[in-house]
Parts: structure tokens; C-alpha cells; sequence
């Protein structure tokens, strides 16, 4: 049985007895596509870490930010997005395609629910295309294979990669390889745009959090700026560099934030 509003696919677990990190991330941005367990775990860490809800939305609004001067200053055309997570308007395509209508992105998820809820990211411009693959950033290969990315994205010509809040649910010895795998298999001109979560803010507080989402079966890696800038090795950082998301090119709501966000992000080109 799902709660009211969800469309579920036909022989698909979603599992709403156990907490899912993209439904954490939903709830905790005020969202509506989570369950009692989801809720139980966000307000743990709301409870002990009482800017959990500003950092998520300050990772969501740096998104925004970032797609928005690839697309307008760097000129980027096609979109990779790995860990999309549930539905929030505006998603990815609409910020991109909004600059310019003939943009292609290509979107990506392993959570069951995004699955479900699909139809909300393939809502493209008709000059411009978008398509959702079930994968999982950890296998690559299987992703980039799907006959959705191959007919959507030309990777002979530059992609971005967007990588927002996920790697922090990964070690660096699970996320690099394939992030450096995805890097590998795309055209000079690309670029990487990530967040992660650091600890570097506020360690106690962020140590409580990391315990709240283990009791819920969730690992987090949180990284100092220092292991962040590893992702981007090799890439040309664009200015202002790997900082805390709401210093990355504020806008007036970013630059409204007064307490100090829990994470870093930057975007980088591959030369």
C-alpha cells in the first residue's frame, strides 16, 4: 500500500519501512514524497542539528546557481545528473532549458520512489530533451550503456556532470573511481559541478547527525574542503574554487543565509 499521490511501477519495492536518503533529503527540504521512517530519521537530525533544513535548501539553491552559468556562461548544452532524487520543481532541466530551450539532461537514480515519479523529469521543451535511467553511481558502466543516455546526450561534445549531495553517502574509495570513470568517458569541454557535506562547520553537530542517519542503516562521509577539491583533480576550477555552497556565486537568498552551511561545492572543467 502507498500513501496517496504515489505511482507506483508495477513489481517495484519501495520499501517505505526502511528510511531512504533521497526521501531524508525530500522531507528535509519540505517536500511531501516520504514516509513515516524518512520523517523519523530528518527529525532526529533537525533535533540535533538545528541547520540541517537550511543546508539542504542551501544544496538545492547552489544547483540552481551552478546549472544556470554553465549554461549561461560556459555555454554547457547537455546535463548528467547522478543522485537526482525526488522531484523538486524547478528540476534541473527546467533551470537549463530556461536559458536555453534546446537543452538536453539525462537523469539518474537507484531510490525506487524517483522511479515512480519519472514522468515529473521528462516534462522537456520540444526543442530540447530529457530522460531518466535507473543506475546507480557506483556501476558506471551500466548507466552510460542505456540506450536512454545515447539518445539523449552526444558524448562527443561537452556534458556536465552534476553530482549534488551524494558523495557523502559514499567513502572515498566507493565515489572516486567511478566519478573518475564518468570524467573518463566524457569529451574535453565538460564539466564536473559537486557538493558534499562537510563537518568541518560544526564537527559535534554533524557527528550527531552521522549517527542518527547510521541508526537508520545510512552512512555518511563527511569531507574537509581538502578531500572535496580531491573530486576535481585534473579539472580547471572555476573561480571562486571549492567553497561553502552558499559563497558559490550567491544570489541575494544565498547571500541571506546567516548560519554557516555544512557544505562545500564547486565546478571544474575538464581541460
Amino acid at each position: 500500500m502507498t500513501e496517496p499521490g504515489f505511482e507506483t511501477p508495477p513489481q517495484v519495492d519501495l520499501r517505505i519501512d526502511r528510511a531512504h536518503s533521497a526521501r531524508v533529503y525530500d522531507y528535509l527540504l519540505g517536500g511531501k514524497t516520504n514516509f513515516p521512517a524518512d520523517r523519523e530519521v530528518g527529525d532526529r537530525v533537525m533535533a540535533d542539528l538545528p541547520g540541517a533544513r537550511a543546508d539542504t535548501t542551501a544544496a538545492r539553491a547552489v544547483m540552481h546557481r551552478m546549472v544556470r552559468r554553465l549554461a549561461e556562461v560556459h555555454g554547457v548544452r547537455q546535463f548528467l545528473d547522478i543522485g537526482t532524487g525526488i522531484p523538486t520543481a524547478p528540476n534541473l532541466h527546467e533551470i537549463a532549458q530556461a536559458v536555453d530551450p534546446a537543452c538536453r539532461v539525462v537523469y539518474v537514480d537507484n531510490d525506487p520512489i524517483v522511479l515512480a515519479h519519472s514522468r515529473a523529469l521528462l516534462t522537456s521543451t520540444t526543442e530540447g530533451r530529457t530522460a531518466y535511467v535507473h543506475g546507480d553511481l557506483q556501476e558506471p558502466e551500466q548507466f552510460l550503456a542505456d540506450p536512454g543516455v545515447a539518445a539523449t546526450l552526444d558524448l562527443s561534445q561537452p556534458v556536465a556532470l552534476t553530482l549534488i549531495n551524494i558523495v557523502h553517502f559514499l567513502s572515498d574509495e566507493a565515489a572516486h573511481p567511478p566519478v573518475r570513470k564518468i570524467l573518463d568517458a566524457l569529451p574535453a569541454g565538460s564539466f564536473l559541478a559537486l557538493t558534499a557535506g562537510t563537518a568541518d562547520v560544526a564537527p559535534e553537530r554533524m557527528d550527531k547527525a552521522t549517527r542518527r542517519y547510521a541508526e537508520a542503516g545510512i552512512t555518511l562521509h563527511f569531507r574537509t574542503r581538502e578531500r572535496v577539491e580531491r573530486f576535481f583533480a585534473g579539472l580547471e576550477l572555476d573561480e571562486p574554487g571549492v567553497v561553502p555552497v552558499n559563497h558559490w556565486h550567491p544570489d541575494a537568498d544565498a547571500a541571506a543565509t546567516e548560519h554557516k552551511v555544512s557544505a562545500y561545492g564547486g565546478v571544474g572543467r575538464k581541460a
